[in-house]
Formats: structure tokens, C-alpha cells, sequence
């Protein structure tokens, strides 16, 4: 992995001269994404991260942190104790030299760490579920960080709106895989990134899947096509 996302991170934060990176998926067109916009506090924030944010409690593990504005605020603000977890180095790297007090970089399948009381996915969190036929492996894995009581809060977009429609409205997508499937491509500084499979979720599909693994779901909120859910272990009781 060149980690180019955690370059771009890392050059911003020692002010080096940064260009913005661009994204793309297999399908859609590429799209810009202004650095600064992965340091943005609160305030800055949508209305999905900040109500994740105000419902995170107890222990926190920050999955996916990016150069860590989410754990610094529960950090700071809200006093709580939080791991940031990222795949990218770079970016844990930031995230401690912008003051998280734990930070460490590995997936989270080769993580074994204490239980959490929360574990927030958030930026379209299911992404790291990469597809439909390994989403049981990640919500195992997951199952085994939660406290009985704990919570995950994760968030997802469902992308149906992004296909065309033929003359009757139906929605051509494809027919050889779930049409959340996609792969995402990161460029930056004429440098590309090795594309890597990612998820986008309709709220059913995910219910479904955390029902048959050992999950309660609620949709916590709606904001045009994207949402908040909330997972709770079952009461096997």
C-alpha cells in the first residue's frame, strides 16, 4: 500500500504544499477531497457524525480513524478513554502527533485489544466490510471487541441513486454482484493508490446481515441517503 491518504494527512500537517486528494469508484467519476476537510472539528462535521459522537460512551474504539478528529474530540471534549485504529500508518502518525493519546496501525482482523463499550465506524463505515461475502468475517470480529453492553455505531450510504434507470424507472444495476460493491480508487500528487474493494449499505441489507450475527440493529437517523444505525449484542436470555 503506498498509503497516499496518509501522505496528503501528513504532509498537511507540516504544512507542506499538499494538492487535494482526488477519489473515484468504479462507478463514478473522480471527485476532490480538500485535505483540510479530514482535520475539521465538530462544528464542521454532518449531522450523522456529530449525533455518533454525542451518543459514543464508555471505552472507545475509533475504527478507521483518519488523521484522528473524531478521537480527539471524544478525547477532549467529551473526557473519554479511545484507541484510533487505521490501516494507514501515516495517518496514525498524525493522529499521535495531533495528541491521541492511543493510536496504533493494523487492520482491525489482526486486532486483539481489551472489549470496547463503543466502537464508532464512521464515513461510511461498512466500507471496511469490503464485500457482501465477507461481512460475516468483520461482524465476528467485531462481536468479540463489544462489551454485553456496549454499542457500535456505524454509518453507510445506500448508493442505489447512483445508477441509471431505464424507460420504465427500473434501476439498471449489475447482475453479478450486490450493487453496493464497488472499488475506490485514491490519486494524489499524479500518484495513484492500488484500488481496494469497499462497501456501500442499504439499511436492509445490512439488518439482515448483523441479525444473523448474533446483532440488534436501530436506525438512529436518516440523512438523505445515508444513515446512523446502532448495534447491540441480543439478549440470548
Amino acid at each position: 500500500m503506498k498509503d497516499l491518504m496518509g501522505q496528503a494527512i501528513l504532509d498537511y500537517f507540516h504544512n507542506k504544499k499538499t494538492e487535494d486528494l482526488l477519489t473515484e469508484t468504479s462507478i463514478s467519476e473522480i471527485d476532490e477531497l480538500p485535505v483540510d476537510y479530514l482535520f475539521r472539528d465538530f462544528d464542521n462535521m454532518n449531522l450523522i457524525e456529530q449525533k455518533a459522537l454525542e451518543l459514543s460512551k464508555g471505552k472507545i474504539l475509533d475504527i478507521g480513524s483518519g488523521a484522528g478528529s473524531h478521537s480527539l474530540y471524544l478525547q477532549n471534549e467529551k473526557k473519554l478513554e479511545v484507541l484510533a485504529l487505521d490501516i494507514s500508518p501515516k495517518s496514525i502518525e498524525v493522529c499521535q502527533l495531533r495528541g491521541v493519546e492511543n493510536a496504533i496501525c493494523t487492520d482491525i482482523l489482526n486486532f486483539a485489544g481489551e472489549k470496547y463499550d463503543t466502537i464508532l465506524m464512521l464515513m461510511n463505515g461498512t466500507g471496511i466490510f469490503q464485500s457482501l461475502e465477507k461481512i460475516d468475517l468483520y461482524l465476528e470480529k467485531l462481536y468479540s471487541l463489544l462489551n454485553e453492553n456496549g454499542q457500535i455505531l456505524i454509518d453507510s450510504t445506500d448508493i442505489l441513486y447512483m445508477y441509471d434507470r431505464d424507460e420504465e424507472g427500473g434501476v439498471l444495476v449489475p447482475a453479478d454482484h450486490y450493487y453496493g460493491e464497488v472499488d475506490y480508487f485514491v490519486h494524489y500528487k499524479l500518484d495513484t493508490e492500488k484500488p481496494i474493494k469497499w462497501l456501500y449499505l442499504d439499511f436492509e441489507t445490512l439488518k439482515r446481515a448483523v441479525e444473523n450475527n448474533g446483532f440488534d440493529i436501530k436506525k438512529i437517523m436518516q440523512q438523505d441517503d445515508s444513515y446512523l444505525a446502532k448495534l447491540t449484542k441480543k439478549d440470548l436470555n
